[in-house]
């Protein structure tokens, strides 16, 4: 045989061989015919065949086992060879020509299917919380897992997610998203509609006058809100005492139970009034019995203003003591000065405004009225000694006792003399005597003379001083109409210009000065008026009555009709004094 049939021959055998070896098309057909029974993507029957350390191998009619892990097994100490089990058929050749299952997947499909049967958007559905995630919790809902957004968990605010996981809650379904297989469901909205139809109940049972307990929930400055069991209501800070709280965490701690008093129900707008005092008498109800005006009390100063001090005489009622009403002798412009927060004091009820729930209380009643005291001790006419504390323009106080002064008014400083200003004849710590002439206790006045604790010279003129008197003084003012002489009994008497000399004058002080001894005539008396006219020139001998007269009308025409020379003089002196002064400034400039 040739080398080319050789070669030929072997060749066939080979073919032979070869498809000696090959599957049947009856084979082929057939596993084609089993591959297309199975799809992926769905849940298909399966029988463990063999439990290994790590998993199972699972017969699902296929050409070749798959392998489920341990992991995926529920109880997996109870698998055994033979148990049947549903299983998810991801894809039917992996890499190692095996199928792909999953036994999780199946449980899934299952319990989703079941869950999305029974359930749809806005059922309600129970669960369990199984582990926290960003934003919430996931929850177990029959095997299927939901999200439960952390704003849907409860009404209030939520501290510690953690204290849910693990317990078993009814939710109500939000959404169901069938492609991306997820459930988002609320614990809130059914809490909210719980709640709701628990405070419509809740509202109808309630009546105005009512007490009910709550608990704090919630405490601001101008009140608490009291959680009555489903319905919120507001206890304002008006209504937590009768008596005086600056804010509300005085008498309130938030989670504390406290028993109110329903003052007002709004049914349309839900809202409740709720009141604490109310549970116990008003005490301003019998105040004016309790605390009858002259009534001693005793109390504790709680708030100091700049005009006065209020004291809590008893919870719920406060008085207020006046700073005027404070001392009968010093003038007090701040309740500080006398009294402090919290001090202990005792105080007399003066006057009680039920209404205005207002009482008013006084310090130093609780001692007599020292000016009626006085009014007492030193009736109008009482001479008294004293000293000059100080001085005014229009009179001087003089010290009489306890811190009480009289005043002398300028007006009744002197009989015989126009004081002006009591500077004149007075100074700061002068010992002087004089006369109770009025005591007012109302006011607090005590009205002082000082001339009057001497005799009126004027009173007995007639007995010193007669027409033609020679009489002799001291210059003690000089004006430009004339100049005032001293006499004894402390009267003054004028010496007009025109009386100064014989010969024409045109000046006071070219002849007088200051200080100056002089004798003069005794012209005119003018009791009513309170005025003595001298005369230098009627000192000779030969001036007789008629004289006399004549010089003593010429003085008058001299005179403004009315016209109080002391007055006059003052004046007139003051000017001159002021001109000079003004004079002697201009030559130092």
């Amino acid at each position: 045989m040739s080398s080319e049939q050789t070669e030929q021959t072997a060749g066939a055998g080979l073919a032979f061989i070869e498809l000696e070896n090959m599957p049947s098309m009856e084979e082929l057909l057939t596993a084609q015919e089993s591959k297309s029974e199975f799809v992926e993507g769905s849940i298909i029957d399966g029988i463990v065949v063999e439990k290994r350390n790590d998993g199972a191998l699972v017969d699902i009619g296929y050409k070749a086992e798959g392998f489920i892990p341990m992991a995926e097994f529920r109880n997996w100490p109870d698998v055994k060879s033979g148990d049947k089990v549903d299983v998810f058929l991801e894809e039917i050749e992996n890499e190692e020509n095996m199928p792909c299952i999953s036994l999780q997947k199946a449980y899934f499909v299952r319990a989703w299917e079941r869950v999305t049967s029974e359930y749809g958007e806005g059922s309600i559905i129970k669960g369990i919380m199984k582990h926290r995630v960003k934003g919430g919790i996931i929850v177990d809902l029959n095997g299927v897992e939901a999200f439960l957004p952390g704003s849907q968990l409860d009404i209030g605010p939520v501290r510690n997610m953690d204290d849910y996981l693990g317990q078993e809650y009814d939710f109500k379904i939000l959404k169901i998203n069938q492609e991306r297989k997820n459930i988002v469901v609320s614990r809130r909205e059914l809490l909210e509609e719980s709640r709701k139809d628990k405070r419509a109940s809740l509202l109808k049972d309630m009546e105005v006058g009512q007490v009910r307990k709550g608990l704090v929930k919630n405490i601001t400055d101008f009140g608490a809100f009291i959680d009555l069991g489903g319905v919120d209501g507001l206890l304002h800070i008006t209504d937590m005492s009768w008596g005086r709280i600056a804010h509300p965490s005085e008498m309130l701690e938030i989670g504390h139970e406290v028993e109110v008093m329903i003052l007002d129900i709004d049914y349309d707008k839900e809202r409740v009034s709720l009141g604490l005092k109310q549970k116990s008498e008003n005490p301003w109800e019998n105040v004016e019995a309790k605390y009858p005006v002259g009534t001693k009390i005793k109390g504790r100063i709680v708030n100091i203003m700049p005009y006065g001090a209020f004291v809590e005489i008893e919870d719920g009622i406060e008085g207020l003591i006046h700073v005027s009403e404070m001392s009968w002798t010093k003038r007090i412009t701040k309740a500080g000065e006398v009294v402090s927060v919290g001090e202990e004091v005792e105080a007399v009820v003066l006057d009680i405004d039920k209404d205005e729930k207002k009482i008013s209380l006084g310090l130093r009643q609780k001692s007599r009225n020292p000016w009626e005291v006085l009014a007492e001790k030193y009736p109008a006419g009482t001479k008294i000694k004293g000293k000059v504390r100080n001085m005014t323009s229009y009179g001087a106080f003089v010290e009489i006792e306890n811190d009480i002064d009289g005043m002398i008014h300028v007006s009744d400083m002197s009989w015989t003399r126009k004081i002006n200003n009591p500077s004149e004849i007075l100074k700061a710590g002068d010992e002087v005597e004089a006369i109770i002439l009025d005591i007012d206790p109302e006011q607090q006045r005590i009205s002082l003379g000082l001339k009057q604790a001497e005799d009126d010279p004027w009173s007995n003129i007639d007995q010193l001083y007669k027409i033609g008197d020679l009489v002799k003084g001291k210059v003690t003012k000089i004006t430009a109409f004339g100049a005032f002489i001293e006499l004894t009994h402390k009267i003054d008497g004028l010496i007009h210009i025109s009386q100064i000399s014989k010969d024409h004058i045109e000046k006071v002080k070219d002849i007088l000065k200051l200080g100056d001894e002089v004798e003069a005539r005794v012209i005119k008396i003018d009791q009513e008026e309170r005025r003595i006219g001298l005369s230098i020139k009627a000192v000779s001998e030969t001036f007789s009555e008629a004289d006399l007269r004549a010089a003593a009308e010429e003085v008058t025409a001299a005179l403004r009709p009315g016209e109080d020379m002391v007055d006059m003089g003052e004046l007139l002196d003051s000017s001159i004094a002021e001109h000079a002064s003004r004079q002697e400034s201009d030559g130092r400039e």
